[in-house]
């Protein structure tokens, strides 16, 4: 096992490495920049060194610094959390020529995962069942109306390098293909610094669902189940919770033996999430592959009782995976809330500033569910306006989904943060919704039940 790691990233994904690490026996050093000075997830690190500026530009997204640091402070791995340079292929590379452990697949499979039209290609020719489409990336507006015109409209324009709804545009004609197709590759190219862009058939009413894998160098991999992530704003999730209430254990099983089989065949190692969109008549396409630890992966932690970022270190100081597939056991239902800081009354205004007041749920509810609350905030923190708007995730487990969502509303009311708008009250509205409670909902949720004011403030 590794003796001393670097975590290159911040808040509450920072603090969730570290108490990994710490479990391990292992030494950490904690990078931050001079917005994160004195920042509380700071003081469970050994040692903290700052990369730079308030940008994360100039801080966390610098591989130049955060490398310096890592040589200087005497670490053998470093650990990218999830976003900034987590699925950088170049920096991963750079780790590993500078004799540093990536925690994380080799850059050879970020690159392939990370060129959407490649990952469909690869996961198409492992058995994996992926949506109509372009077979690789489009030459141009003309190549992606002949590509419309086969498969049939609406469909949906890509961008290959992308993420976040960022290079996506809908169309339901060639006119508007015609026109979206400049725009999506000019915003990818500014976005992702590769404007080329892929097709395929948009399914209405779909729904969002991931499989959590983890595979080892020695060409084992298992799968821990899925996430469902349908409930999202602008690509962006909002809840997932475990297991879906779509899958039935054929599909679960089924599904969850391909990826497996998929990604020990090209040779992943790490930690990986499979994303399919689940169609309303129930028949599952692969949509991407994020080769990293995922926002929400605690709610597989917690139906599994797994420590998914344990194993990613495990697997990274070459350790056989030391779990087999059937010795995988899953119980109860999970919920991830994402409480941000954002105004939903206001368009999902930022809101950055000064908690006032703040208090955790209760590790466990009076009806018997557990709590996890997964942050690095406390009363008196600032949220900085340069990074991400997450505040934290609260995750309940309990041993059915009515129980689980019941927890949930408990733990929401006993949450306090003040000083600062929130998603607690929209999440609060989303839990207590007939169509969620019911279990069949689609990723249109949000903009269907009209639970948000989306005017402009």
């Amino acid at each position: 096992m590794f003796r001393r790691v670097l975590v290159a990233n911040r808040g509450e994904i920072a603090w969730r490495v570290l108490r990994a690490c710490r479990t391990l026996g292992i030494e950490t050093v904690a990078v931050y920049s001079e917005a994160d000075r004195g920042a509380p997830w700071l003081r469970h690190a050994d040692e903290t060194v700052c990369i730079g500026p308030a940008r994360a530009a100039r801080s966390y997204l610098d591989g130049d610094s955060i490398l310096q640091a890592a040589e200087q402070s005497g670490c053998q791995a470093l650990h990218p959390g999830y976003g900034f340079l987590a699925e950088n292929a170049r920096f991963a590379a750079r780790c590993e020529q500078q004799g540093l452990t990536f925690i994380g697949p080799g850059a050879g499979a970020i690159r392939r995962m990370g060129d959407k039209a490649e990952a469909k290609r690869s996961m198409a020719a492992a058995g994996v069942p992926t949506i109509p489409g372009s077979e690789g990336t489009l030459a141009g507006a003309d190549a992606a109306l002949a590509e419309a015109e086969r498969i049939g409209y609406p469909v949906l324009l890509k961008a290959t390098a992308g993420g976040g709804g960022k290079g996506m545009r809908r169309c339901d004609s060639a006119a508007v293909l015609d026109r979206a197709f400049a725009e999506a590759s000019l915003e990818a190219g500014k976005a992702f610094d590769n404007p080329e862009l892929y097709l395929e058939k948009f399914i209405a009413g779909g729904r969002h669902v991931e499989f959590q894998v983890l595979a080892d160098a020695f060409g084992h991999a298992i799968h821990l189940g899925e996430r469902e992530c349908s409930i999202q704003r602008n690509h962006q999730k909002l809840i997932e919770e475990s297991p879906s209430p779509a899958l039935d254990e054929r599909l679960r099983e089924e599904l969850g033996a391909q990826v497996a089989r998929a990604v020990a065949g090209f040779g992943y190692r790490n930690a990986g999430t499979v994303e399919f969109l689940l169609s309303p008549d129930g028949e599952p396409y692969f949509m991407e592959m994020n080769t990293r630890l995922q926002v929400e992966h605690p709610v597989t932690e917690l139906v599994t009782g797994e420590d998914i970022v344990a194993h990613q270190l495990r697997i990274a100081a070459l350790s056989p995976l030391a779990l087999a597939q059937h010795e995988v056991a899953f119980a109860g239902h999970a919920i991830e809330l994402r409480i941000n800081a954002e105004d939903p009354e206001r368009n999902f205004e930022p809101a950055p500033g000064t908690i006032r007041a703040f208090r955790p749920p209760p590790e466990t509810l009076a009806g018997g569910a557990r709590v996890r609350w997964d942050s690095a905030i406390e009363t008196g923190y600032r949220m900085p306006p340069y990074y991400d708007s997450l505040i934290g995730k609260l995750i309940v487990h309990a041993p059915d989904r009515g129980a689980a969502i019941d927890g949930a509303l408990e733990a929401l009311e006993a949450l306090v943060i003040e000083g600062i708008a929130t998603t607690r009250e929209l999440q609060r509205r989303i839990l207590a919704d007939d169509e969620f409670r019911s279990g069949a909902y689609d990723v249109g949720f949000l903009e269907r039940r009209k639970l948000v004011n989306r005017e402009q403030p």
